[in-house]
């Protein structure tokens, strides 16, 4: 089929009566969708008013100003006010053509034309500019959008975006202007933007991105500025675009200034007076080191945390430096202005579509009324993301009703918490095998946790379910129980098969921040059978049932900045428990084991984890069931 493509334009009418009268009617002409009662709306004119010529050009106005209209013409005959209309088409569909390198659906995200909006050419315009906007924010400045319009029947028009996304404009050189102290090729791996060269096919660095180009400019400020510079600026950072707009030339010009060293560091305030022996070590700014504005940041940190944790929650510390120019030295004042002690009034939570008020609140470790205190607040925040529940949690505070009141508010963004696994595979040990499991970690929105899951492979089958409730009697103390069944094949290996069913109870409870002993105790029914003929007798002499009742404890010490996804700290476990409590087995026997991660570098890190562990006989020997194998217990 064959289009034909239309501009519309808007005509400005200046056809407004300049007579003046009495309306007794209006009447409305060539209108299609837009029903007379909305345009008599918009009208601001009333029947049986004695309507003056500038209404009448008001009411042009605003008709104008509706979006609605390609052209507007008042006129009276008598005592009739006639509007002669010609509406805007509405749009029948957007449609992207020649894109590539950019999805629909993300242009599809910065156009606010779309289907049944009304066509005007400034919103045209307007989502032009914003699609080519998103071309340059990905490189590509030779990047050209044509917008056609497609008429179709009943007024509507198909709007096309026709695209030519152009060449990535690179960077071609970086050049910079008063470096003295370091040479170009130190300042090139401070910045993030690079040249570009043909193996740079992993990142975009060598992409002009004008937002990278500020943030080069702050990376550079702070690069000298931890050197000694404190007068350091950058007078001005250019990019050129070449002639064909396939590449960038950038510029920074430089003003390094002279290099300091610290003097007299001081802190001053009525209340650096009062806590003047806890503040002093603090600072890791020192005399006579070389001048550092990161020290400076950190060391001003550290005072606001601790004033945090002493109640002052909106105190605000300002390093006053004063130069020494002829001996290159900077002395060093924190000011603290201090507030009064601050409580907390309220806490509002906001974002909790699933989640319960109280399952966040009772993470929390301040609570309304409380002092203020920084470490309580982010250890609040870091016990929120380590549920599992967030994409993301944000802690803010804003001024109360009072001087010395605070308002804490928690923004929760909520993740999906249930889990469904279906796996297959093959293992070693148990040869070919699947597994199904479903798992809800915050049920009803109460944060309990509930699971089941059941493995079939060739030498073992298990099935088992746990519940937990984090919070029993509305106390920190969680509690829960875990049900299994399982059966193993150790025929290849041991000449044997085990089956085992039972079940554990638990209760945990915490003893500091980092610091949690739980209890437990468990009761299994094993069965040995299926012994070779040719077994040794060592294990046809376990062959049968027997009953494990056992009580236990651990200890746990937990470092982590994160439970699920942990880049630092320490993870210790040290359980002990004892069989004889009843059933056939008596044993002592001790486990541990161990976590830590190194955080080497964004989004790298490196863990090192064992386990080990001890079994003592409290009467005959222990049975091979309850002996360690390689891989565990």
């Amino acid at each position: 089929m064959k289009h034909h493509l239309v501009a519309i334009s808007i005509l400005l009418s200046a056809g407004a009566a300049h007579a003046q009268g009495v309306i007794n009617t209006i009447r409305i002409e060539g209108n299609q969708r837009i029903e007379p009662a909305t345009i008599e709306s918009y009208l601001g004119i009333t029947k049986g008013e004695n309507v003056t010529t500038a209404q009448i050009n008001d009411a042009l106005k605003e008709l104008y100003k509706t979006g609605f209209f390609n052209d507007v013409k008042l006129r009276t005959q008598g005592s009739d006010l006639v509007v002669s209309v010609i509406e805007n088409p509405s749009i029948n569909k957007v449609v992207f053509e020649g894109n590539d390198k950019i999805s629909d659906e993300d242009l599809e995200k910065e156009v606010t034309l779309r289907s049944r909006s009304i066509y005007t050419r400034t919103a045209v315009q307007t989502d032009v500019k914003r699609l080519l906007d998103v071309y340059r924010r990905n490189g590509r400045y030779s990047a050209t959008i044509d917008p056609q319009v497609i008429q179709r029947e009943q007024n509507r028009v198909d709007l096309v975006f026709d695209v030519k996304e152009g060449p990535e404009s690179a960077i071609r050189n970086i050049t910079f202007i008063g470096n003295t102290t370091y040479p170009t090729s130190t300042l090139d791996r401070v910045i993030r933007s690079e040249e570009s060269r043909w193996y740079q096919f992993l990142t975009n660095n060598d992409k002009y991105d004008p937002d990278r180009l500020e943030y080069d400019k702050e990376l550079l400020r702070k690069f000298y500025q931890s050197e000694g510079y404190a007068d350091f600026k950058v007078k001005s950072a250019f990019a050129e675009l070449t002639p064909d707009k396939d590449a960038f030339y950038l510029t920074f010009t430089m003003e390094e200034g002279p290099r300091y060293d610290f003097g007299n560091i001081e802190i001053e305030s009525d209340l650096a007076t009062k806590l003047a022996p806890e503040l002093k070590p603090l600072l890791i700014t020192q005399k006579g080191e070389r001048y550092n504005a990161t020290d400076v940041e950190q060391s001003i940190d550290k005072l606001i945390e601790v004033l945090g944790d002493k109640g002052y929650a909106f105190v605000d510390v300002e390093p006053l430096l004063k130069r020494r120019k002829d001996a290159n030295i900077i002395d060093l004042s924190y000011t603290i202005k201090e507030g009064p002690r601050v409580y907390v009034e309220r806490i509002n939570i906001v974002g909790n579509v699933g989640t319960l008020d109280e399952v966040i609140r009772r993470e929390f470790r301040v609570s309304e009324g409380d002092a203020y205190s920084t470490t309580k607040l982010q250890r609040s925040e870091q016990r929120l993301n380590n549920l599992g529940y967030f994409e993301s949690v944000k802690v803010s505070t804003d001024k109360g009703s009072a001087p010395d009141k605070t308002i804490i508010n928690v923004a929760v963004v909520e993740k999906s918490t249930g889990e469904i696994t279906l796996g297959a595979g093959y293992s070693t040990t148990d040869g070919a095998l699947a597994d199904v499991g479903i798992r809800e970690r915050n049920l009803m929105g109460r944060g309990q946790d509930l699971r089941f899951r059941i493995t079939a492979a060739t030498r073992r089958q298990q099935f088992d379910i746990g519940f937990t409730e984090p919070y029993l009697f509305n106390r920190e103390l969680s509690g829960g129980f875990d049900l299994y069944k399982t059966t193993q094949d150790f025929r290849d290996e041991s000449s044997f098969d085990r089956d085992a069913q039972g079940g554990k109870l638990r209760t945990g409870y915490a003893l500091s921040e980092k610091l949690k002993h739980s209890v437990y105790y468990t009761f299994e029914q094993n069965e040995i059978r299926n012994i070779d003929v040719d077994a040794s007798r060592f294990i046809r002499d376990q062959e049968g049932k027997n009953i494990t009742s056992l009580i236990g404890h651990s200890l746990t010490y937990d470092d982590r900045d994160n439970r699920f996804a942990p880049t630092q700290g320490w993870f210790v476990e040290l359980s002990q428990d004892v069989a004889g409590v009843g059933g056939d087995d008596k044993f002592f026997r001790n486990e541990a084991k161990t976590e830590y991660y190194i955080p080497l570098a964004p989004q790298w890190t490196v863990a090192l984890a064992g386990s080990g562990g001890h079994t003592v006989s409290l009467e005959d020997d222990i049975r091979i069931n309850q002996r360690f194998f390689l891989g565990g217990k």
